[in-house]
């Protein structure tokens, strides 16, 4: 019966979405072997019913907005596509520059393809990126101070962002939780963000790394609106209808061919 076969369906989103944490709507219509108009109304029952979270683009379970995977999580995700994105941002940053990179696995890869530059200055508020370049002869690096976050290895709190007061580089590089054409860049934790928006500041222009699976989430707590975002480094399969609403801002998209 056509009741029964909707009732199976919705099961069916709830199991993608439990499974995933978030999950855009066009891979739900093609698990599920439906339509998106038909998808967005399963979506708006679900979320009714208070078994999920509607968002730009897909869904989410309930709660994720304010959900942070662990560092060993962000590890395992798309890999493949941040090494290309890593690759594909290095490519932006000359010898004797200036730069600051946020904390992140995708920022982590940058700084590896950083280690062989001259007369390069890295501020960071990244253990993992500072003890990367550590020992890169012609790397200096300025780390933030402040209370070390154990989930990411990341420097936050006041004595960081004020570590910063007075610093003036050329690009900052960030990757953050999520990225929509709405809101921007965001992250799950407030201190993260807070800090997040200091490394901005100290920074004349922001290049944000993000992989495909990042396009279209929104977390709690915004890092940058998107006009304060001068490039995208994302890969070959990001949405093309987040990129095309990102262009349209103003924001300059470059993909890197992950496979």
């Amino acid at each position: 019966m056509p009741s029964m076969f909707a009732a199976e369906r919705r099961q069916a989103i709830l199991e993608l979405v439990r499974a995933n944490g978030a999950v855009r709507l066009r891979d739900i219509a093609a698990q599920v072997g439906t339509s998106e108009v038909t998808v967005r109304r399963d979506l708006r029952l679900l979320e009714e019913q208070g078994l999920l979270d509607r968002r730009r683009g897909g869904a989410a379970a309930p709660g994720v907005l304010s959900q942070e995977p662990t560092y060993v999580q962000k590890s395992h995700t798309a890999l493949h596509e941040k090494r290309a994105i890593a690759a594909l941002a290095a490519s932006l940053v000359d010898d004797g520059d200036a730069v600051v990179l946020g904390a992140g696995t995708t920022t982590e890869e940058l700084a590896r393809r950083l280690v062989g530059r001259r007369d390069l200055t890295v501020v960071t508020n990244s253990m993992l990126v500072g003890t990367l370049l550590a020992h890169a002869p012609g790397v200096e690096v300025v780390m933030t101070g402040g209370q070390l976050r154990g989930s990411t290895f990341a420097l936050v709190g006041s004595a960081a962002e004020q570590s910063l007061e007075g610093v003036r580089v050329r690009t900052a590089f960030l990757s953050g939780n999520g990225l929509t054409v709405a809101r921007g860049l965001s992250t799950p934790n407030m201190a993260a963000a807070s800090m997040d928006r200091v490394l901005v500041g100290a920074a004349q222009e922001l290049v944000v790394l993000a992989d495909h699976t990042k396009l279209g989430v929104d977390t709690m707590f915004q890092t940058a609106p998107p006009e304060h975002i001068t490039r995208l480094v994302t890969d070959d399969r990001a949405d093309p209808e987040q990129l095309e609403g990102l262009r349209a801002l103003g924001v300059e998209v470059l993909q890197a061919r992950a496979g």
